[in-house]
């Protein structure tokens, strides 16, 4: 359906597309513009009530008939602002109007003047929690899509950045950013990741991204490894544009998903560049070698105890001499659930009791555990470094499928011993190697394939400018 030129007709035809009597927040004022009737329509709360403001002063200002002749002609003179265009299709002028343009119908106009005056509500830009660095940018994104793209912009002052928008969803028409350096970006995989957005058929982004992801990517379920990477943080997101990476936004998600990603893409931080190559490799290396561990000290642990005759006199004191009076597979297990509905319930704690809270928690876990004999004083130790050293590196995506994979190493391990632990492993090696990014590739690229320069790089910090 299209706009007419009279003005009883369009208001009609917008009564019933809005349907603003039944919402308080619709708003439609009627208002006069050189013996015209207009009508504006908007929501209260998404625009700029200063900037309306200033635009009706000209509105009533206009004192020369040849400036009403066309819409054309009324938006180059008579509107003083920047983002402002006409339409005639009601189906856009509505989504538009919901999504917080204002609306102009005027008499004898079969388009409406639509005036970009948004505004949206939104937090303090402020560093991302999970994904602080000890130097460097502290600036993290919002859950405003264009306050987020603004970011990006103003770390790439290239005009090869694109970003292309697209609305997602019959009902809550999200909108949806692609960016992409145009002289970097894979353009076959670029055509895909656009096609599979423009073809989405949902209601709604109920949960923003990851619906996204699982409507666009189809993965095997049973490979726990995440596909793509998740930061809140611009710079990070420049870089990886700047890598050649695809970067989506959604509006209302205060993170950017980034594709292709590899293990090392996931792995890698800021903090990796905010020091020098020497201080950069070490933090690297460190990431890596916890993150390690944190997979495997629990199950070499177990498998350790199980065959007190294969550890070595000088790693004799790893073996547990208390009584135990729980098994302690089954120690390891609770624990794991247990660090993840405290982690649960310090998320829901208010503010001003978590402090409290948290040091009466970890006084039942340790001390007072260990004491009735649920647990013994190891497998605190190990599950605390476990809990802790999982914050070593950003990714919760990554975290817990190292959790599920340890999970599956603790029970082949308590069920076939030593056999038991190599299939848990060559298991694990099956999963990351058959594991395929976004674009199809190897996931353990450059390794797998072999790209020597490539892998040089992503395991050691080196120079920016040679």
């Amino acid at each position: 359906m299209i706009l007419e030129k009279d003005i009883g007709n369009n208001r009609s035809i917008m009564k019933t597309a809005l349907r603003y009597e039944n919402s308080f927040d619709l708003i439609n004022r009627d208002i006069v513009i050189k013996n015209r009737q207009a009508t504006l329509y908007f929501i209260d709360g998404l625009i700029k009530d200063e900037v309306m403001e200033k635009i009706m002063e000209f509105f009533y200002g206009v004192d020369k008939e040849e400036l009403m002749a066309t819409p054309k002609i009324f938006t180059e003179n008579c509107v003083p602002y920047v983002e402002v265009d006409a339409l005639g299709d009601l189906d856009q002028i509505t989504m538009q109007v919901l999504s917080g343009v204002c609306a102009v119908v005027i008499d004898g106009f079969d388009k409406a003047i639509m005036l970009d005056t948004r505004t949206y509500p939104q937090r303090e830009t402020t560093e991302p929690e999970k994904d602080k660095v000890m130097r460097g940018s502290k600036d993290g994104f919002v859950e405003t899509m264009v306050s987020n793209i603004a970011l990006i912009r103003r770390r790439i002052r290239d005009s090869e950045l694109c970003v292309k928008a697209y609305v997602v969803g019959t009902v809550s028409k999200t909108d949806v950013a692609i960016c992409y350096m145009d002289n970097k970006v894979d353009h076959k995989l670029l055509e895909r990741i656009t096609r599979q957005i423009k073809n989405v058929k949902v209601d709604s982004l109920t949960m923003n991204q990851q619906s996204l992801l699982e409507a666009i990517y189809h993965h095997h379920w049973y490979n726990p490894f995440p596909k793509v990477k998740y930061t809140e943080r611009p710079d990070t997101t420049a870089s990886a544009l700047l890598d050649g990476n695809i970067v989506i936004m959604v509006d209302n998600s205060p993170s950017a998903l980034i594709l292709p990603t590899s293990i090392f893409d996931i792995v890698e931080e800021a903090d990796d560049y905010y020091f020098p190559p020497i201080t950069g490799t070490y933090i690297r290396f460190t990431r890596y070698l916890v993150t390690l561990s944190t997979l495997i000290i629990t199950p070499i642990w177990l498998l350790a105890l199980q065959n007190p005759q294969l550890v070595p006199d000088f790693f004799k004191f790893v073996l547990t001499t208390e009584p135990v009076n729980i098994p302690i597979f089954w120690q390891l297990i609770i624990l794991e659930i247990a660090i993840d509905g405290l982690r649960l319930a310090s998320m829901k704690t208010p503010s001003s009791l978590s402090a409290s809270l948290s040091i009466i928690g970890a006084i039942a876990l340790s001390d007072f555990a260990v004491k009735v004999g649920w647990f013994s004083t190891e497998s605190m130790l190990y599950m605390a470094f476990v809990a802790i050293a999982n914050y070593s590196q950003p990714s919760y995506e990554l975290g817990y499928s190292l959790k599920f994979l340890r999970i599956m190493l603790l029970i082949l391990t308590w069920l076939f011993n030593v056999w038991g632990f190599i299939i848990g492993v060559i298991l694990i090696l099956v999963l990351l190697v058959t594991n395929k990014t976004v674009s199809g590739k190897s996931y353990l690229y450059p390794l797998i394939p072999f790209n020597g320069k490539k892998l040089f790089n992503k395991i050691f910090r080196r120079r920016i400018i040679n």
